[in-house]
């Protein structure tokens, strides 16, 4: 049973679309204030998911507890969830004060109360001079904190948002994850989030649970699954990674020395290493951003391996670099602190330095 500090408790939840095995066997505990994420890409179950817990859909199997109650025989609307869709979903006929007061009319709150929420949760979310507008006449940063008001003013113990910032810009995107993360930590209500967006989920999330074709493949707090994913899936999604091939030549007590398609590199494990260390091969994956550029003159030292810069894109801030070590491609990033060159071009010889401790041992 959920513990007081839990807000949603699921069990080997199931949920079957003909042949199509949607959720298998998910299980999850997500706590009271905290922002949990959902990430995967289109068709892993994650908004199946949410449509369950908010009681928009009938699992095959398992169970839902939200705060410590099983919500299989409570209907959609008599949860203490609330959802905001992609979509937004205002009524037009409406202006922004009355698509906001809509749920507490349906409720029968006194009016006095219901313009005093409405009133302070305008407030809350910066829209305080839309109330007369309809939504033909928002913007979509706009329709989407109107979307966001509604919601909140129902004082729901879980919010539920289904990629409610995917339709938006690049850049109010990013400003309104950070309003939008803002407003969570100022109302402690429990944020249950769906993504595709590996760079949002990282920001926002408290937690994150990686899906995969219907089911969680990893979980954890957003530093755990970047720097230390378990698999290829989670390495590549989650950011990207550069893989690599691995056999073993030579095994200490915290590292080992092993033969890649780029060279000979020492890798170390610690002295709690995975079960997978013990194998002859496996696979090592490390972050673009751990890979050091260098010139020829310091190709002397430990994993350090001779590359060619094949490719190079230049995307302001930073400068992403494809090489190429015999048969092994990389990717590197560094930050243009520079003035002027970088000091790379493409067709150039030069050293890629891959610290022991930034390579990684993935499961498969």
């Amino acid at each position: 049973m959920a513990s007081n500090s839990t807000a949603i408790e699921v069990e080997h939840l199931v949920r079957r679309f003909g042949d199509i095995e949607a959720l298998s066997d998910v299980s999850v505990t997500i706590r009271k204030g905290e922002f949990f994420s959902l990430l995967g890409p289109s068709g892993c179950g994650k908004t199946t998911l949410l449509r369950i817990i908010g009681g928009l859909d009938i699992p095959d199997g398992g169970v839902v507890r939200i705060g410590g109650v099983d919500a299989r025989e409570i209907v959609a609307h008599k949860r203490p969830v609330n959802t905001v869709f992609q979509s937004y979903a205002l009524f037009p006929h409406m202006n922004v004060s009355d698509n906001i007061a809509f749920g507490l009319r349906m409720k029968k709150v006194p009016k006095p109360e219901i313009q005093e929420r409405v009133k302070r949760v305008m407030n809350l979310v910066e829209i305080t001079s839309l109330g007369d507008r309809k939504p033909a006449q928002l913007s979509g940063g706009q329709k989407q904190r109107v979307a966001l008001a509604r919601a909140v003013v129902n004082e729901p113990q879980v919010l539920l948002l289904d990629e409610p910032l995917g339709a938006l810009d690049l850049k109010l995107r990013k400003q309104l994850q950070v309003e939008l993360l803002s407003l969570q930590r100022r109302l402690g209500i429990t944020f249950v989030y769906v993504t595709h967006d590996q760079e949002e989920a990282l920001v926002m999330s408290d937690r994150i649970a990686v899906m995969r074709a219907g089911k969680i493949v990893q979980m954890g707090e957003s530093e755990s699954l970047y720097e230390h994913p378990q698999t290829r899936y989670v390495s590549q999604f989650l950011g990207s990674c550069n893989i690599l091939d691995a056999t073993v030549k030579q095994r200490g007590t915290t590292d080992a020395i092993v033969d890649t398609p780029a060279g000979q590199l020492r890798v170390e494990y610690g002295l709690n290493p995975p079960n997978v260390a013990k194998s002859d091969k496996f696979t090592l994956a490390i972050r673009p951003e751990k890979v050091t550029l260098c010139g020829i003159a310091e190709g002397s030292g430990e994993n350090r391996i001779k590359v060619r810069v094949e490719e190079l894109l230049y995307v302001g801030s930073e400068t992403h670099y494809l090489l190429r070590a015999g048969p092994q491609k990389l990717t590197a990033q560094a930050m243009n602190v520079k003035v002027g060159s970088q000091g790379f071009d493409i067709g150039q010889e030069a050293v890629a330095y891959l610290p022991a401790a930034g390579l990684l041992l993935l499961d498969d």
